[in-house]
């Protein structure tokens, strides 16, 4: 008894292992459990925390340690959808994003302020912050398309946007209701506010670019580079409530200003995935399930009218609008579910609007209680709706993406394509094996995570054990930094009487369709590949090949060049490398910056209007003049020049 009591056994659990431990099983076995009965697991562990939490079972409080690890979550979330959303589709749907955002605002705005003062009797400026409440939305199903892998639907991509302009319309809202509560609208508050968030946002957007380049040159250490980001993600947050706005569209621009330096392919960007799904996200959806308290509900039934009306204002309203935009977008069905679902959930703003709201002390009553501008009703029917809301956006988001997961798989072309898409990398050094690497799941198909094979070849009569050691080091260096990147590398060490010869036979025995050779300048001190070897590999294969010099990280370029000469479109390895090309300005994000004959444009543009890319076209004849390449070229840019054999 006196061992159990020392270990504090008593609840609330107090022990931080204990706690955690909870946590963390809860994490693990929640969606184990709903993926049986097909429920969102993030419902499970909204649930889950209105269990363990304060007004269930009474297992642990939220004290700072949840609230701290919930805020990360939250501020994952954004962070995670500024950095996934394509920017190609962003700015080409931006007039879309700022139609749907202006329908998921005014909507609600205007009806919600309507139905709140005329129906729950509400003060004006009680219901117009309560209205605020239903436009404003959290991305907290975005995780879940992501894993569907319907993160870059057109749907998603002007909702996300559509996100970043409904959630700072709704709180200027609440910023100009609180300001006036307090007395405090004047115009040094417009112009202290409008200079805050002109300045926050080009820090944000210009400068973090900037840093992240250059830090990204100098340092390739992962666990390094994963920390840089997130501290760049918490200092734009932090900013953000410096200009007067809400932390998470800081760490929602401080994704729009990271997504081209870090990849959708790269390790960086599965480590960042990794850890807000298994750890801070899980916690974030278990915090809001603490705050639910349904004992309230059961006390008057007053708190129960206003969550009804609360939650029907939001849904009814935020349908409407997204069954609009779907109208004006000739979208489809499971396209505007989509919609719905990312719009639907409220929880990041609408916490903080009824917290601000329930703070707000206009006076006191005949008996001498504080009178808010948002009372205890709202605050427990804001719980309330944002359990509902957040389960009824799971199941109409999950229901449309798996619709157009089956569609995109049943449309699929490019099966066969995918299939016999082989990338073999010969290793010779392994200054440039992650380089190799990194290259090779750029310019690879969406779908192909296994056909990559790493190669390094000994002669046949090299029986040192040292030379067979160095080559097994490289292998598996090359499979680790594939796995970072959720790939699979399959090594193979040969013996042969040549170089040349080795990786002949293993492009005919494995069926290779692409070879990635590093190749060095003649003056540097490590020749990966020499000019006479590349060569002999050249004469000797007809698969296509890609000789890469690495400067600087690819996650560092800002545009690509990309030299085409003339009549390429005749030769047969045309589309082979073509695709590629496109797949690594669509991996990779980069701008692609196209040179070469009219008559090879009209192949590029028609492929750009069936797979839209971030590319311009300029037409050059005259590939001899390379003066028009040295004057165009600059820091930061990649150059790639296609021979034909």
């Amino acid at each position: 008894m006196t061992f159990l009591t020392a270990l504090e056994f008593s609840l609330p659990l107090k022990n931080p292992v204990l706690i955690f431990s909870l946590i963390l099983f809860i994490v693990l076995f929640t969606p184990l459990i709903l993926n049986r009965f097909r429920i969102p697991p993030l419902i499970g562990l909204i649930i889950a925390g209105a269990l363990i939490g304060p007004f269930g079972l009474n297992f642990m409080l939220r004290d700072a340690s949840v609230t701290l690890f919930g805020t990360v979550g939250l501020l994952y979330i954004m962070f995670m959808a500024g950095l996934e959303i394509d920017l190609v589709e962003f700015k080409k749907n931006s007039g879309k994003s700022l139609i749907l955002g202006l329908y998921t605002f005014i909507f609600p705005m205007v009806i919600g302020t309507f139905v709140t003062y005329y129906v729950l009797q509400f003060s004006l400026l009680s219901s117009v912050l309560l209205a605020s409440m239903y436009a404003s939305h959290t991305l907290i199903v975005y995780p879940l398309l992501s894993k569907m892998g319907v993160a870059r639907n057109r749907a998603v991509t002007v909702t996300v946007g559509a996100t970043m302009i409904t959630d700072t319309l709704a709180l200027l809202v609440l910023a100009t209701v609180a300001g006036m509560a307090h007395g405090a609208i004047n115009n040094e508050f417009w112009m202290r506010l409008g200079l805050g968030v002109l300045l926050f946002a080009l820090i944000v957007l210009f400068l973090f670019p900037l840093i992240g380049r250059w830090f990204f040159k100098i340092n390739k250490d992962s666990v390094s580079q994963y920390v840089f980001v997130l501290g760049l993600v918490f200092l734009a947050a932090f900013l953000a409530e410096v200009a007067g706005i809400e932390p998470i569209i800081g760490a929602f621009l401080a994704g729009l200003a990271l997504n081209r330096l870090i990849p959708n392919t790269s390790a960086l960007m599965n480590r960042v995935e990794f850890v807000g799904n298994a750890l801070f996200i899980p916690f974030f959806l278990i915090g809001i399930g603490m705050l639910i308290d349904y004992r309230a509900f059961t006390r008057d039934w007053r708190t129960l009218e206003v969550a009804g009306v609360m939650i029907l204002s939001a849904m009814i309203t935020k349908y409407f609008a997204c069954w609009l935009a779907q109208k004006t977008f000739g979208y489809t069905r499971d396209e505007r579910l989509i919609m719905f679902g990312l719009s639907n959930a409220q929880a990041a703003a609408t916490l903080a609007t009824v917290l601000v709201g329930y703070n707000i002390i206009l006076g006191t009553d005949a008996a001498g209680l504080p009178i808010r501008l948002l009372n205890d009703n709202v605050l427990n029917g804001t719980i309330l709706m944002i359990l509902v809301s957040c389960t009824i956006a799971s199941i109409a988001a999950q229901k449309g993406a798996r619709n157009i997961a089956l569609r995109e798989a049943e449309n699929n072309t490019d099966e066969n394509l995918v299939s016999a898409e082989r990338i073999l990398i010969p290793l010779l050094a392994h200054n440039e094996v992650e380089d190799l690497v990194q290259l090779s799941v750029s310019i690879k198909s969406r779908k192909n995570t296994s056909g990559f094979y790493g190669l390094t070849v000994l002669g046949n009569s090299a029986s040192e054990t040292v030379n067979e050691k160095i080559a097994q080091r490289m292998l598996d260096e090359a499979v680790h930094a594939a796995a970072a990147t959720d790939h699979t590398l399959n090594p193979l060490l040969r013996y042969d009487s040549s170089i040349s010869n080795g990786i002949t036979s293993v492009v005919q025995e494995q069926k290779i369709s692409d070879l990635i050779l590093g190749f060095s300048s003649s003056d540097a001190n490590d020749q990966t590949f020499p000019k006479e070897l590349v060569d002999e590999v050249l004469e000797q294969n007809q698969v296509s090949t890609f000789l890469y010099r690495p400067v600087q990280p690819l996650n560092t370029i800002k545009r690509h060049f990309l030299l085409i000469p003339p009549n390429a479109e005749r030769e047969t390895g045309f589309a082979p490398w073509l695709i590629r090309m496109w797949n690594f300005s669509r991996n990779s994000g980069i701008k692609l910056e196209v040179y070469g004959t009219e008559t090879s444009l009209r192949f590029l543009r028609d492929l750009q209007a069936k797979h839209p890319i971030d590319v311009h076209f300029h037409t050059f004849t005259n590939r001899e003049d390379f003066l028009v390449f040295a004057r165009d070229i600059k820091t930061n840019d990649l150059f790639t020049v296609v021979m034909c054999r």
